[in-house]
C-alpha cells in the first residue's frame, strides 16, 4: 500500500503534529526517526509520493539522503531550522523540491503537500507540452498561451519558461536555470537572470511588478506558480 506522506523527523513532538495535521485532509502517512529507516521506507511497499525531510537527523545529515530520495522518485519538501540560505539552495540543487522553515505553520505546509501531489498526479503524458497556474507550454510547437491568449518569448524566455515548468511550484535556484538556459559556464552570471525574468515578467504577468506567475525566492532563485496555487 503506497502513502502519500513520509515523514522524516527525530523529534516525536514534530511527527505527531504532522501527522495529526495530515489527518485533518485525510492524507495517509508513514513515520520516521532517522534516515536510514526513511530511505528503507521509501524504497519499500509503502513507497511514498512525498517526504517531508527534516535535515537533522539522529543518523546522517538530511541533505546526504536528498539525492537518494530523489532518485526514487519522492517529491522532496524540506523542513529546517536552519535558516541559512546556502543551505536551502544546496537542498534544491541537490533534488529537494521545495523547503519549509521552522517553526512553520501549519496551513502553508499542507498547501505545499497539496500542490505536490497534484503535480504528482496530473504528470502529463505528452513530454512536449506542460501545464502551470493560467497557462501552457509546448515546446514541440514553440507555443506559449497565458488565460487563453498566445504570447509571443523569444528563444531565450523560452527556454527560461520550460526550465521553470518542468516542476511548476518548485523552487529553481539561480544556479540551476543559469545552467540549464545559458550553459555552466554562466553559472554566476546572475544578471543574466535577472534581466531575462524581467523580460518575461512583462509578457506573461497581468502586472509585472507584482507578479503571481513567475515568483521570486530571495536570495534563492524563482518559482512557476503551479495549477491551483491561487486557491490555496
Amino acid at each position: 500500500m503506497h502513502r502519500d506522506v513520509l515523514i522524516i523527523d527525530d523529534e516525536p513532538a514534530i511527527r505527531r503534529l504532522l501527522m495529526g495535521a495530515l489527518d485533518r485532509v485525510g492524507l495517509s502517512h508513514v513515520e520516521a526517526a532517522s534516515a536510514g529507516e526513511a530511505l528503507r521506507l521509501a524504497a519499500g511497499p509503502q513507497r511514498p509520493a512525498v517526504a517531508l525531510l527534516d535535515l537533522g537527523l539522529p543518523d546522517r545529515d538530511g541533505l546526504e539522503i536528498v539525492p537518494q530520495l530523489a532518485a526514487l522518485g519522492v517529491t522532496i519538501i524540506v523542513l529546517t531550522a536552519r535558516d541559512a540560505t546556502e543551505e536551502k539552495v544546496a537542498a534544491l540543487d541537490l533534488g529537494a523540491d521545495d523547503f519549509v522553515t521552522k517553526p512553520f505553520d501549519s496551513a502553508e505546509l499542507l498547501a505545499r503537500v497539496r500542490s505536490a501531489l497534484r503535480r504528482k498526479s496530473g504528470a502529463l503524458v505528452d513530454p512536449h507540452r506542460r501545464d502551470f497556474e493560467g497557462g501552457s507550454i509546448d515546446r514541440a510547437k514553440h507555443s506559449v498561451v497565458i488565460d487563453g491568449t498566445p504570447v509571443p518569448l523569444t528563444p531565450r524566455e523560452f527556454e527560461l519558461l520550460w526550465a521553470l515548468s518542468e516542476k511548476p511550484g518548485r523552487v529553481m535556484t539561480h544556479t540551476s536555470l543559469l545552467e540549464t538556459v545559458w550553459g555552466a559556464a554562466h553559472r554566476d552570471d546572475l544578471d543574466y537572470l535577472r534581466v531575462a525574468i524581467r523580460s518575461l515578467r512583462k509578457k506573461v504577468e497581468t502586472d509585472a511588478s507584482r507578479p503571481k506567475l513567475v515568483m521570486n525566492e530571495p536570495g534563492i532563485g524563482y518559482r512557476l506558480a503551479s495549477l491551483g496555487d491561487q486557491s490555496d
